[in-house]
This record gives C-alpha cells, structure tokens and sequence, in this order.
C-alpha cells in the first residue's frame, strides 16, 4: 500500500463515502482515504466535526505524509482545528489542500499510488483545480488533456528499428500485447510506421497503435525515453521477436470454397460463406435495442466524468466475464480478442478526449463518449487495410456496452428458447461469443465479413454461418423456415422439398463426420492394420490443457513453460512453477506430460534475464539449452519444480536446441545436483524421470545415435529444423516458400532421427507444425514416428486420418516422398494416393 494517505472531509456523508469509493477504485486499495463528514443529527444530518477529522487523520496517518481534501465553509474550520489536536511532530506532516474534492481526490490517489511524494501528490491534486479554472477562463494555462506528444530531453532515448513479421501484423491482439507491454515502464514509448510514414503516436494507445495500420513486412521505429528504455525495448522487441505468440499459419481461416456471391433463385439468397455447416430451423430475429443519444448542456461537468468513469468501469468487468467464459468455450487465442477490447477501455488517447470533451463543451457522457468512439470508428475506416478496417467490430462493440451502461438499458437477450436460425443486421463478438450453439442452429446476417472476428469466432464454436445476405430477410416472420449452407454462403426461405433433401443429405454427412471425427478424438489412434500411434498436444496455459483434454489428447507432448515468465519483471519461484505444473498433472489425470525447459535468449529474449542482448543472428545465437546451461540457478530452480511435481504424475524433461553431446550431459550433471540437493533436504520427487530432447538442430540430426544413448526419448522440431537444414527464415517473404517441412531434404532428416532412435530402442515423437498436417500424416506414419503432438484443435482430424490408414501403405508413399525432387512434388505424390486421407 502507498505510504500516503488520503482524508475526505466534506459536509455530507453520503457524498464523502461516494467519492472515497470512486478514488479507491482507481487504485484498487493501494491507497489509505479515510472519510470525516457530515454530523450524527438524523434531523441535521450536515455539517462537519473537528473530533471526527481528528480521528480519521489518526486512522490513517504516516510519516511520509497525509493529504487532507475539503468542501467548503466550516470543513476548512474543522480540519485547522483538528491538526491542533494532532502531536506537533505529527502536525507537520499534514497539508491541507484547497483542490476539489472530486477530481483532487482522484488525482491524489493515483499520484500517491505511483509513489510520487506528498508534494508531488499534492501538485496533482491542484492540477484538477488548475484543469477546471482553464475552462472556466479565470485563469490561463498550456494545460490540455489532448496535449502533443511531449518528451523530456533530459532523460536518455533509446531506438529501434524492426520489420514485422508476424502474418496478419499489428491487428487487435497483438496491438493490445504491445499497448499493456509498453504501459509496464516508466518510459515514454513511441512509435512510426517508416513503411507508411506514419506520424509518431503513442505506445500506451490502443487505437492510436492500431490505427498505423502495421502489416507484415512493414518497418517500425520505437523509441523509448526513460530510465528503463533498454528494458523496454528489450521487452517490446520480445514480442515481435515471438510472433506476438502466433504462429502465422491461417487464423482459423474462412472457407475457401465460396468466393464471389452468385445470381439467386426466389426464395434464395446467396452471401459470404463464414462456417461451414448446414442449418434447417425457423428464423428468430435479434434487433439489438436501439442507444439513442441527445447532447444536452450540463452545468457540472465532474459528475458526467465520474458517471463516464463509472460505466467504463462496469464495461470493462462486464468484458472479463465474457472473457474467461470464451476462454473455456472458444479457447484463449480467439478469446483474446477481448483483450483488445480491455485495453480500448484504458487508452489514455481516448479518455483524455472524452475528459476534454466534457469539460470544454460542458456536454453529457452519453454524448461525448459517443463522440469520441465515432471518430476511433473514422480513423478505422480510413484505413488502407481490409484486414485491420474489419477490426473496427470490436470498437463499436466497446462502444455501445458502455453506452448501454450509461444510458441503462438493460444487456440484448440472446437466449433462443428453441432452436432457431439468428437472423441480424450484424452480431458483436461479445454478442456471438454468447451463443448458445445448442440452440443456435445458424446465423445470417445482412452485413459482415468471413474474417470479422465474429466469424471466426462462430467457425470455432462450429456454428454454420453466412453473412452478407439481402436485407430482405431481415423482414421475415420469426418462425419462417429458413435453410442456410455456410459452405457455399445460400440461403433458402421456406425451401422446398428438393432443397431439404438435399440439404439434409448434406447435413446428415456433415453431423456423421463430425460425430465420427469427436468419436475418434476420445479413442486411441489406430491404423487399418492396428497400428497405435499417440496423439498427443502441444500446449501453453493451464487453459489450454483443459481444452486438450476435452479434445481427446492423450497426454502433452510439449509444454511450452516460457508463458510462466512473461509478463513480470523476474523469473517465476520454484513454488510457482510446483504449483502450475501440478495443477496441469492433474488436469491430464495420469496421462503424460512432456515439459520443455525454458527456451528464450537472443530470438526469444526476456527483458529481465536478456537486458542489452543484441545479436546479429539470434536464430543461432544464444537460446535454449545454451542460455540455461549459461544460467545454472534459473536452470536449477525449473528443474526442481518439475522433478518435484513429478511424484504420483507421468512427467517427463525435454531439452530444448540441444546441438551437441557436451550440452546433454552437462545439463544431466545440473540435473544430477539437483536431485542431491532435494535427497539431501528430504523433499520427494520422481527419482526416475525420463530426459529427452527436442531434434531442431541439423547437427542433432547428425548424431542422433550418439544422442539417442544418452537420453530416454527424441521429439522432433520441424518448425526450426527446417528452417535450419534450408538455411530460410520462414518470416521472411523473399525466401519463406524454401521453409516447408515436406521438402525431400527435411523429410530424410527425419527419418535418419527416427532410424537412430529406434536402433537405439527409445520412442521419438514430432511436435512441430508439420504433425497437425494431415497431408503428411501418412509420411510420418510411413517413416515410423511412435507420437504426434498438435494444437487441441487439430487432434479429432489427425486421429480421423490416422484410422483411414494403414502402415503398408504408408510406407510405401513414404519411401517414394524421400526420393522426390521439391515439396510441390511431394504433395502431388500424396494427392494421388490412394489411400484416404482426411
């Protein structure tokens, strides 16, 4: 809690208790404000008491200071009385202050929560009178609330420069990682689009990051202006460095089977395939209620500010309920648009144009909020992007529930009591992720695109969708019968019998393989010829486990642990990581877990273990297994967390960038130590926890067999091997067509790894990109992987295709793949199979 305190005192208790609760919720209890008002007369219930303020000075008092705010008249009175009371040493060390009470407070708490000093805290406080007596004119002031950008030339700048790699850019989710990255420092962060000349904005802006419109292969400039500006930048280069933690394979990508809208029959209309499905129910119309807002002039514009700070607050609790519900529904990577959504509802750019609309115009909240979303909504549509013009969807969305808070309406009922097909001008993204796909059958709306991020978040909930339709349907009778194919975007009023037939046709086929591919996700994965292959999942959070197993993954082929120390400013406790990796263990209940050291350093840097790390290549630079063996106690301490979850659990230890013997065994010889130690303090722990390392390096490759002796399993990296053996950076666009996992040469790596470890009698899985490609499934099955390990999402199908095999077979298309001159001849090969694939 922050050393100073605050003390209210106001002739109302009522009004003194209401701007304590405003304060406190800006600085979620960092801050002591105790309250002195009104009188115990329940007939003169106003007035103020030197004894109460004396008390409530008491209460809260601290050498490093108390701020005593005041309403008028006998308050001041009562607070100079009061300090008499007070020791003399403590008499000192308490200021009255004669800025409002409203905004002083609130500006008090926040400068007292930062740590400023009792003089700092008490300029900001006057810095809330100094704001309002501009507006009224009394006196004259550079101050303003959309004030340029500004920076001091006194504190050191830092630059750099990188080009964006990621495939979609700086859309809303890593906009909003880069905006809450930026906000942890001190330093005033800056950034330029040079790809587009953009003018500088702020780091701290959601929409003004947004809004450069940042693409793949665009180059930025980010400056940083602090006494933190290298970690900052080390922090914020981290994320580009990371991909921003996608993984630039298509974004749970719309059907690409439909794509220009086609003549319609009566009674038939055609528009955007979104999901795929096919839907037969009666329409149910959903009109959202209608915010109508009227600007009217309002004589105290502090209310309006707290009634909008009020709302926005709602707002945003509203929207974390929504996102860990589409956490658990819809899986963190599509929930994550809500983030996006949190962090529009903290932009400073933005409510510093609200504040300064309502206090310039003295205009109502309503107004002015809806004022400044319109012209973020502008500045959206401005842009030359397709992509990031659709994006605006999440600004109207935030736009309108903080309205909706304002004005009070209660939020849209989207629950069907029977199943229906949702006809709309448009859904939300909280609207769709609402949806209840039991009895949501389809959705159709007259607006929308197939890469709105309320598509894709209906193709995950696995709603069949077409968006763009005429507005005719929107005058359709709740109960018509409505048909819809989200495959080929055809819409059927009241179809007749042909039509559902065939449709049903269809329909019964989709629900069969659907029901075949989920039936299969929870069975093991077993050839034609019985063969057992494990599918396992490749997984981040604990969210995620929960979705694997769900999926029918039948253990973690790879936890990737690096999300326990990011976002913070030091490494995570041996007691942290205990708890993470149990609570994980018991979610798989007995299944196995394979956890992946820590893997940072030059490409994947973290600002607290990797400050001034600059090199010139970080691909082949200090990573993985090389910066843990560089950095024993951090190796030790992960070490120990997971050889002590281990106990009662299937875990195992996989090393990460492992490119010599040296490196196996000195990491063995740190594991070593580490069970001494736990011997020798009486902790348990899985004495007999199998090692293994990951296959990413050609030179592993190379030496698999001596490798193979030295460890109880391998698990093949295909994302980085292939990188390494075509000499391509797979982010970038010259050369990134070399990168493909089905090239001869990758392929023959492979199964050099997989002869070595079978030789050697250890298993050897493949964790890569390439294991979720059902196209190459019956390769890898052919050259005799014993594991593959995909995204939850890819594990229903790769078990589909894995039952449609048969070994025999598989190795015949393998060993023709090996001898093939290119990856394009590769995948004709298997295109021509005659083997089913899924």
């Amino acid at each position: 809690m922050a050393a100073i305190a605050i003390v209210i005192v106001s002739h109302s208790k009522q009004l003194a208790l209401g701007v304590r609760e405003l304060a406190a919720q800006m600085v979620q209890g960092q801050v002591a404000i105790a309250v002195a008002a009104g009188m115990e007369d329940s007939e003169n219930p106003l007035g103020t008491d030197p004894i109460q303020v004396y008390e409530a000075i008491a209460s809260v008092f601290s050498d490093d200071g108390v701020l005593v705010l005041m309403d008028l008249g006998s308050a001041l009175l009562s607070a100079e009385m009061a300090i008499e009371f007070l020791p003399e040493a403590q008499q000192e060390k308490v200021y009255l202050c004669e800025a409002p009470l409203v905004e002083g407070a609130i500006a008090a708490v926040v400068a007292a929560a930062a740590g400023r000093d009792i003089h700092e805290v008490m300029a900001e406080a006057r810095g809330a009178l100094l704001a309002k007596a501009t507006q009224l004119g009394v006196v004259s002031s550079q101050l303003s609330v959309g004030s340029p950008i500004t920076t001091n030339i006194e504190a050191p700048t830092r630059e750099i420069r990188l080009i964006v790699s990621n495939r979609l850019g700086l859309h809303a989710r890593p906009a909003a990682q880069f905006v809450a990255t930026a906000a942890r420092f001190q330093s005033q962060i800056l950034m330029r689009n040079l790809t587009r000349n953009t003018e500088l904005v702020r780091g701290d802006s959601i929409n003004q990051v947004t809004t450069l419109g940042v693409r793949q292969g665009h180059e930025l400039v980010i400056t940083a202006t602090g006494s933190d500006a290298d970690e900052a930048l080390t922090a914020l280069q981290t994320l580009f460095a990371n991909n921003f933690g996608e993984d630039n394979l298509a974004l749970n990508s719309p059907p690409a089977f439909h794509h220009e809208v086609t003549p319609a029959t009566y009674g038939e209309f055609s528009g955007i395939a979104a999901s795929g499905g096919v839907a037969i129910a009666p329409v149910v119309h959903y009109q959202p209620t209608h915010i109508s807002i009227t600007e009217y002039h309002v004589d105290d514009p502090d209310v309006e500010w707290q009634r909008l700070q009020a709302a926005i607050y709602t707002a945003r609790q509203e929207i974390q309920a929504v996102f860990s519900q589409a956490s658990l529904q819809i899986g963190d990577a599509e929930a994550a648009i809500f983030d996006a959504q949190l962090l529009f509802l903290e932009d400073p750019v933005l409510l510093e144009a609200a504040y300064g609309r309502i206090l310039d115009n003295h205009i109502n909240a309503e107004a002015a909020w809806q004022a400044v979303v319109d012209e973020v909504v502008t500045s959206y549509h401005t842009l030359e992007d397709s992509y990031l013009q659709e994006r605006v969807d999440n600004v109207v969305d935030v736009g309108q529930r903080v309205l909706r808070l304002l004005v009070g309406n209660a939020p849209a009922n989207l629950h069907l009591e029977s199943p229906g097909i949702l006809v709309a001008t448009d859904l939300t993204p909280s609207d769709t992720a609402r949806l209840d796909p039991t009895k949501v059958l389809g959705i159709c709306t007259t607006s929308g695109s197939a890469t709105s991020h309320s598509a894709i978040i209906a193709r995950t909930l696995g709603i069949p969708a077409v968006l763009g339709v005429d507005a005719q349907v929107l005058h359709l009778v709740d109960g018509t019968m409505m048909a819809l194919d989200g495959e080929s975007g055809k819409v059927w009023v009241e179809p007749g019998s042909d039509i559902l037939d065939l449709l049903a046709a269809k329909q019964s086929a989709w629900q069969i393989a659907q029901e075949e591919a989920q039936a299969t996700a929870h069975q093991p994965a077993i050839t034609r010829d019985r063969r057992q292959v494990s599918v396992f999942a490749n997984i981040g959070s604990i969210n995620d486990v929960q979705v694997a197993v769900a999926s029918g993954a039948e253990g973690v082929g790879l936890l990737r642990t690096e999300f326990l120390y990011l976002d913070r400013t030091s490494a995570p406790t041996e007691e942290e990581q205990l708890l993470v990796y149990q609570a994980i263990a018991e979610v798989l209940d007995n299944r196995p877990l394979i956890i992946r050291t820590l893997d940072v350093g030059g490409d994947k840097p973290l600002p607290y273990l990797t400050v001034g790390l600059r090199e010139a290549n970080p691909f082949l630079g200090w990573r993985g297994i090389r910066f843990c063996l560089d950095r024993p106690e951090l190796f030790k301490t992960q070490l120990r967390a997971i050889l002590r979850a281990g106990v009662g659990h299937q875990i195992k230890i996989m090393l990460p960038m492992i490119a010599t013997l040296t490196e196996v065994r000195a990491a063995k010889v740190i594991l070593g130590e580490v069970q001494g130690e736990l011997n020798q303090a009486g902790i348990s722990f899985d004495a007999a926890m199998k090692v293994g390392i990951m296959v990413e390096v050609p030179s592993a490759v190379a030496i698999a067999d001596r490798l193979a002796a030295e460890v109880d399993f391998f698990s093949i990296g295909t994302n980085d091997l292939t990188q390494y053996i075509m000499a391509s950076d797979r982010t970038n666009p010259r050369v990134a067509n070399l990168v493909d996992a089905l090239h001869p040469a990758v392929l023959r790596m492979v199964q050099q790894t997989i002869q070595a470890a079978h030789t050697a009698g250890i298993s050897v899985g493949l964790c890569g990109e390439l294991a979720a490609d059902t196209l190459a499934t019956p390769i890898l099955l052919g050259l005799g992987l014993d594991e593959l390990s995909v995204n939850p999402q890819s594990i229903a199908r790769v078990k589909q295709a894995i039952a449609r095999l048969n070994i025999v077979e598989s190795e015949a298309i393998a060993a023709s793949a090996l001898q093939q001159d290119s990856a394009e001849h590769v995948r004709e090969l298997i295109s021509t199979s005659v083997i089913p694939l899924a």
